[in-house]
């Protein structure tokens, strides 16, 4: 009676596991996608879409750079993540000066001359690819802080 009893115990177990289990992944087909960023895709619509001042004075491996060190900027402060790392606490605003200035600085490290404007536009171009995406929220004018 004993086993009985234990058997239609684990039964009912694994029926409510399994019902769980199908219900939570019926929820999960219903929500889109998450954002995925492609840097091969990035480059090619920020070039497209590249403001035509800055787009006649970059190459287009100027621009790779340039994005390659703003990714830089972004893992700095905590804004990208590759699955395993944790998301930040609150808003994290990014783009403006601060984020031209680091790339201007890296930049001149690596002996790339880049004027603010160029980056600037970069950037800003990026920022419009991410949010394009779903990757980034709105502007930090646009956020309310509650």
């Amino acid at each position: 009676m004993a086993v009985v009893l234990g058997a239609v115990a684990v039964g009912i177990v694994l029926l409510i596991a399994a019902l769980a289990i199908l219900r939570e992944s019926q929820r999960l087909a219903t929500l889109p996608p998450r954002p995925t960023f492609d840097p091969d895709a990035a480059l090619e619509w920020v070039v497209q879409h590249l403001a035509d001042h800055a787009a006649a004075q970059l190459t287009v491996d100027d621009v790779r750079v340039i994005l390659d060190l703003q990714l830089e900027y972004f893992k700095a402060k905590g804004v990208s993540q590759n699955g395993s790392t944790s998301n930040p606490m609150g808003p994290v605003v990014i783009g403006g000066s601060e984020t031209v200035s680091y790339i201007l600085e890296q930049a001149a490290a690596r002996g790339e001359d880049f004027t603010a404007e160029q980056v600037h536009a970069v950037v800003e171009t990026q920022l419009a690819y991410l949010r394009a995406i779903g990757a980034v929220g709105s502007k930090a004018d646009d956020f309310d802080d509650e």
